[in-house]
């Protein structure tokens, strides 16, 4: 797998850290957990918008 750095700051890489070995992963591993956690978060907070009138009128379309 190829890798890069990722530059935070000292107190993040600790809790980073922290995070990692509760967890018993890698702190690689642990970011990737964090950043999967937040695009799903913010899927779910897309998906808890409602809907536009076109969204609306196209699901309201009579296919028939």
């Amino acid at each position: 797998m190829q890798s890069t750095s990722v530059r935070v700051d000292v107190g993040t890489h600790r809790e980073l850290k922290v995070l990692a070995a509760s967890l018993g992963v890698s702190v690689g591993d642990a970011v990737a957990l964090a950043v999967r956690r937040l695009r799903q978060d913010r899927i779910g907070a897309d998906l808890a918008q409602g809907l536009s009138a076109e969204e609306v009128d196209w699901l309201d379309a009579d296919l028939g």
